[in-house]
């Protein structure tokens, strides 16, 4: 809810942002089961991933909260300049530990579509079991019918 009063301001310290978000916004935290951050980005954190990631794991350790990430690529030819230069897999690579050291999920789109996603790759998951089981169901079912 803190969000919608929140206007577009400030600068590209992500830690800064984090720390915010974590130790200012969630002034309630203690009245809600579970809470998610979630991270809207273009492009690498200014600060290097192990400081950042050491922090997230520190803060959302003790508390039922996760950071998500989504990560749009934008294309070439644009005005966005990061604060400081990665390749879109590097990117990617540092956001995912980030998220893995807050139990949080990954998310990686651009404009021609989702590159990757926790969520899609966990539903593909669900259905290759239910797929294998649904072979084997009829694997007994057929071995079944054949000592009839």
């Amino acid at each position: 809810r803190w969000v919608l009063s929140l206007e577009c301001k400030g600068s590209r310290n992500f830690m800064s942002a984090l720390r915010r978000a974590v130790e200012v916004d969630f002034k309630d935290k203690d009245k809600h089961k579970s809470q998610g951050l979630y991270l809207l980005t273009t492009g690498i954190p200014d600060q290097e991933t192990h400081t950042i990631s050491a922090y997230v794991a520190e803060a959302c350790g003790g508390l039922d909260l996760q950071l998500h990430v989504c990560l749009f690529s934008v294309t070439e030819g644009t005005e966005i300049i990061p604060a400081r230069y990665a390749t879109p897999r590097e990117t990617a690579s540092a956001l995912k530990e980030i998220v893995q050291a807050a139990s949080g999920r990954f998310h990686w789109f651009g404009e021609t579509g989702i590159f990757e996603s926790d969520d899609i790759t966990s539903i593909i998951s669900e259905m290759e079991k239910a797929k294998n089981y649904s072979q084997k169901c009829a694997f007994l079912v057929q071995s079944l019918k054949q000592r009839s």
